[in-house]
């Protein structure tokens, strides 16, 4: 029987991605990536929760991938970060982005920048269950903020 492979294993086979050291990549393409990973994670749990018209899964969704909720799940998720992922983490909050959040302030939009530049450096690591993990917690503490 065949070994499964990650989704990012098949990625990587099917269109003959070259190994990359994951360090090199600049913390705003990390979060390009981590942005669709994060987005992923969230529809997926959302869709999962019901069929539901394609406006109510949107609302839903939004709400969990907006700036000022990310900010508020990577500060909360501080405790629970390695050092070398809250390294990670600076780096993307502390990158000069040329765009703006529409309805976010820059600090906000700065964390986000920083969380989603964590979920692309962990996903290019092949670390997906930390992902989930992460975001799990994140979505816990946000839950429990909202009460």
């Amino acid at each position: 029987m065949e070994e499964s492979l990650t989704i990012l294993e098949q990625i990587k086979k099917s269109f003959g991605c070259k190994e990359v050291d994951v360090k090199t990549y600049s913390p705003l393409a990390l979060a390009f990536l981590g942005d669709c990973v994060y987005d992923l994670i969230i529809r997926t749990i959302v869709v999962e929760q019901g069929n539901r018209s394609a406006s109510d899964l949107h609302k839903r969704t939004s709400s969990y991938v907006k700036a000022s909720t990310q900010a508020y799940m990577i500060e909360a998720l501080q405790e629970l970060l390695e050092e070398e992922e809250k390294a990670v983490y600076r780096r993307g909050r502390n990158a000069k982005s040329y765009t703006t959040a529409k309805n976010a302030s820059i600090a906000d939009y700065r964390k986000a920048t920083g969380f989603e530049a964590l979920i692309g450096y962990l996903y290019l690591q092949n670390r997906m269950e930390r992902i989930l993990e992460l975001v799990k917690a994140a979505l816990e503490l946000w839950k429990d903020k909202e009460k």
